[in-house]
Formats: structure tokens, C-alpha cells, sequence
């Protein structure tokens, strides 16, 4: 938990507020108690204020010092409300609908970051990520220069040999199903943008295939190296400072004995510290295998590409995978603020 604990002592510095849309549910209710105890930032969590009381008793859980918010009850609601209905307009949204949406937490979540009365948002713990995500792009929307969304796993695992003192970024592991060449090299520079946030180095990114360099010859590869040439383009553009190469074979991003061999004298080969994978099917396999089998630290997923910090959970998340959801999200904003 080096990373971690690294995030947790840089947020004692710059703490943030956090909007937490399932009020009630009691692994969030723990999770907002301790990020709150962290001293890492002030916890809002939105719902029926008698349920949300209720359920902290139930946990013999103190609500001290977090602020708890109820969208149906809240003078916001209106203005909020008027918003909406101007940003989906152009959908058919009239004024009864907007007010309905802005009732629930979620919608209502969003709306708070987007008008910057929260730093970021985490939610998906009890609920399908369509119900967190479709608010977010309606409302958030993405980030200029992005073509769409993605997310990224933040994995740490004991041998610091590899990625960054043992910490890495595995992208996309959760959103895009089949990415093209355009979405690929999106998720390549946000996922650098991410790790030198997060990280605080220089990204070197793999572009990962089962060939190095034209070792074989097959769409899928040819895809990837494509993918490369495009992130160099977009990183320039956006002046992020990183290296990509592509396409790498998991073994010569990591290795440095093996990348000796395939590809000397390179940038990101054997020093990978972010490795961005051809589609979700092989993404999603990966992290959880070295999740499970290195017995890994697995954080996230984490989504990129949107103009605020907002994070969703899986629904099998545990209070410590929320605080450090939370402790991530919350470090995004402040680097965001900083930049």
C-alpha cells in the first residue's frame, strides 16, 4: 500500500469534497466516516436524511463533520433543475422531467460537481454503472479533446520492479468493449495524463499486442501501432510530456532483460509504468489475473476523458476499495486545481 498511503499523506494537504449519491448504504456510509476521519476532505452524502441517520446507527457510526444532502428537499433543486432542462433541450427534456431527474442522487450528484459545489463524485456501490455513468455524460460530459470516455486500473503489486516502485496503470479495463485506433489513442493519453497525477513521473506507455514491433503480422497488431503514432500526436498536442510505444508484447513492456532483446535502448520497453491494451476482453482478464494471482492491490476503475473527477464502483467493492476510490478521485481534483 505504498501508493496509496502516498495519495492519503498529499491530501492531508489539499482536502476535497466528495459527493457520495448512495446515501444509505452502509459500506459507503463507513467508507465517507473514514475518508472524513483521514482529515482527506469533507463528505456529502445525498438522500433521505432520517434513512441516512438511521442506517449510521445501525453501524453505531458517527455523522460528525459530514454533510448530508437531500435533492428532493434542497433549494438547489430548482436551480439545478433549470440547468438540466437547458443542456437537454435539444432531447425533448421539458421542465417536469428535469425536476424528476434531479431528484434522484445521482443525477442530482452530478449536477453538484458540475456546478462546482462538489470536487468529484464515487457511487456504483449498490447500483448498475448505467445508472452512475448516464448522469455523468449528460451532465459532466467529456473533457475538450476527448472523443470519448475510458477507465483505467491503478494495480501495485510487491515487486517494485516493475511499473512504478510496483505500481502501474492498466487501461481500458471497464468502458469501451472494442476501442478503434482514435479511442486507443485517447485511452493512451489519459491514462498518462492519469499516472503523472497520480504518480507524479513521467508516463512511459505500452501499447500491448501479441507481437513487438512487427514480430507478427495481423490487424489487431497493425491496430495498435497505429494507436501509437496517433497518442504521440495527441500528447504533443496537449502538451503532456511521455513516451508510447507500441505495439509491445506484456513481456518487453515489463521486462528489462527481455526488452534487452527485443527492443534495446528504448523508452518505455522493460520501463513500462502504464500499459494500455488492445480491447476490454483482454483488459479486464488482465488486471484481475495479477490482481488475484500477485495478490495485488487492484484500485479503480478509474474514468477519464470527463471534464470533473467522477469514479464508479463495482457493486462487490469493499470499504477499503471505496476509501481508496475516493482518496483517487479526490487527488484528481486537486491535482486538477493545481495544474
Amino acid at each position: 500500500m505504498r501508493f496509496i498511503g502516498s495519495v492519503i499523506e498529499r491530501l492531508q494537504r489539499h482536502p476535497k469534497r466528495i459527493v457520495f449519491p448512495e446515501g444509505t448504504e452502509p459500506r459507503v456510509l463507513q467508507a465517507a466516516r473514514q475518508f472524513c476521519s483521514l482529515q482527506l476532505g469533507a463528505p456529502i452524502l445525498l438522500g433521505d436524511r432520517t434513512r441516512i441517520k438511521r442506517a449510521a446507527e445501525a453501524l453505531n457510526l458517527s455523522l460528525a463533520g459530514i454533510r448530508i444532502i437531500n435533492p428532493e428537499e434542497s433549494e438547489e433543486l430548482d436551480r439545478f433543475a433549470t440547468v438540466y432542462e437547458r443542456l437537454r433541450r435539444a432531447k425533448g427534456v421539458q421542465r417536469p422531467e428535469a425536476l424528476d431527474a434531479l431528484c434522484k442522487p445521482n443525477y442530482f450528484g452530478a449536477m453538484m460537481v458540475a456546478m462546482r459545489q462538489a470536487d468529484g463524485l464515487v457511487s456504483g456501490a449498490s447500483e448498475v454503472s448505467g445508472s452512475v455513468l448516464r448522469p455523468v455524460f449528460q451532465i459532466i460530459r467529456l473533457a475538450p479533446g476527448y472523443s470519448s470516455a475510458s477507465s483505467c486500473m491503478v494495480l501495485e503489486v510487491e515487486d517494485t520492479r516493475f511499473g512504478h516502485q510496483g505500481a502501474m496503470l492498466m487501461a481500458d479495463c471497464g468502458v469501451i468493449p472494442d476501442p478503434t485506433v482514435e479511442q486507443l489513442a485517447d485511452i493512451a493519453v489519459s491514462s498518462g495524463f492519469l499516472a503523472r497525477q497520480l504518480l507524479g513521473i513521467r508516463p512511459r506507455v505500452a501499447m500491448l499486442s501479441f507481437s513487438t514491433k512487427g514480430s507478427a503480422s495481423h490487424p489487431t497488431a497493425q491496430k495498435m501501432e497505429a494507436a501509437t503514432v496517433l497518442a504521440r500526436q495527441r500528447a504533443a498536442q496537449r502538451a503532456l510530456a511521455a513516451d508510447f510505444e507500441g505495439e509491445l508484447q506484456v513481456d518487453a513492456a515489463l521486462v528489462p532483460e527481455i526488452a534487452s532483446r527485443k527492443l534495446p535502448e528504448n523508452a518505455v520497453a522493460g520501463r513500462a509504468n502504464v500499459l494500455v491494451f488492445p480491447d476490454l476482453n483482454s483488459g479486464n482478464t488482465a488486471y484481475k489475473a495479477v490482481q488475484r494471482s500477485a495478490n495485488a492491490v487492484a484500485i479503480g476503475p478509474i474514468l477519464q476523458g470527463l471534464r470533473m473527477p467522477v469514479n464508479d464502483l463495482s457493486r462487490g467493492c469493499t470499504v477499503p476499495d471505496i476509501v481508496n476510490t475516493v482518496a483517487i478521485t479526490a487527488l484528481q481534483a486537486a491535482t486538477a486545481d493545481a495544474a
